[in-house]
């Protein structure tokens, strides 16, 4: 009767737990972060720049709900820059809904990631054409590419590294610099790069590692599930002349929970130091 009790106790708890994490995966955070980055134009101070990353498209999970409630947020708000680290999907279903949510943003600048081309431990990942993403109105798929676009008079300059060239060791951004513009973005889905990059751009915005996803809480910390060895998993570091911005970001992979690691939108606005 004891080992009886135990086990309904387990399987309550269990439920619940995955009811809560269920509830999590849709139950979006909007975080606005102030930025402070050295050599910028006072011009430029205020600049709003909305950061997203891992929509993870085509597979049931609330995460498609945090995506659209993400857009919705980012669109009401008309930052200057808009900017997508990856991730976009996990199965080609997903497409057409990418393609929909990403022309209501009316202009974004876009960096695939692993999962985007099946480099998953998931076994049903799928890759997708991410050339087909140059057709969407407004969308600027960056791979191992730059632009330069003018912001308030002055120059800003994106860069964006292919996730291929990226685990090939092979991505070298810092190639790809102009010394005349007046702030430099670096758009890489893994938070990695930042440790193989010169000091030569004042941000880069990176995803990837979902906050974690699963996380148990304890006294002074949290024990992650994945990615252990992860140093930068959320939020924002300094590197000394560059600023690092890891997004938890916004659907799920391989369980459709998220526990004490919520689905984040953040708007991360730029002061000049």
């Amino acid at each position: 009767m004891i080992l009886l009790l135990i086990a309904c106790a387990v399987l309550i708890a269990g439920l619940a737990v995955a009811g809560w994490g269920w509830f999590e995966a849709g139950w979006l955070r909007k975080r606005v972060l102030e930025v402070r980055l050295g050599a910028v134009s006072p011009a430029l101070d205020g600049l709003r720049i909305a950061h997203l990353s891992d929509l993870h498209l085509g597979v049931r999970s609330r995460g498609r709900r945090a995506v659209a409630d993400a857009v919705d947020w980012v669109a009401e708000r008309k930052p200057d820059l808009i900017c997508i680290t990856g991730d976009l999907v996990s199965r080609r279903s997903g497409m057409a809904e990418l393609e929909r949510l990403l022309a209501r943003l009316g202009g974004c600048y876009v960096v695939l990631g692993n999962h985007d081309f099946a480099d998953s431990r998931d076994p049903f990942s799928q890759p997708i054409d991410g050339d087909a993403l140059r057709g969407v109105a407004g969308v600027v798929l960056l791979t191992d590419e730059s632009i330069a676009v003018e912001i308030r008079g002055r120059r800003v300059q994106l860069v964006g590294v292919d996730p291929r060239a990226y685990a090939r060791r092979e991505a070298r951004p810092h190639e790809l610099i102009d010394e005349s513009v007046d702030l430099r973005i670096l758009l890489c889905h893994f938070p990695g790069i930042v440790r193989r990059t010169p000091p030569v751009f004042q941000l880069i915005l990176s995803g990837h590692l979902h906050g974690g996803q699963i996380v148990v809480p304890y006294p002074g910390g949290k024990l992650r599930l994945a990615h252990l060895r992860a140093r930068d998993v959320e939020g924002l570091y300094d590197y000394g002349g560059t600023k690092l911005h890891v997004s938890p970001g916004l659907g799920t992979t391989f369980v459709p929970f998220r526990l004490f690691a919520r689905p984040e939108v953040t708007e991360l606005v730029v002061r000049s130091a």
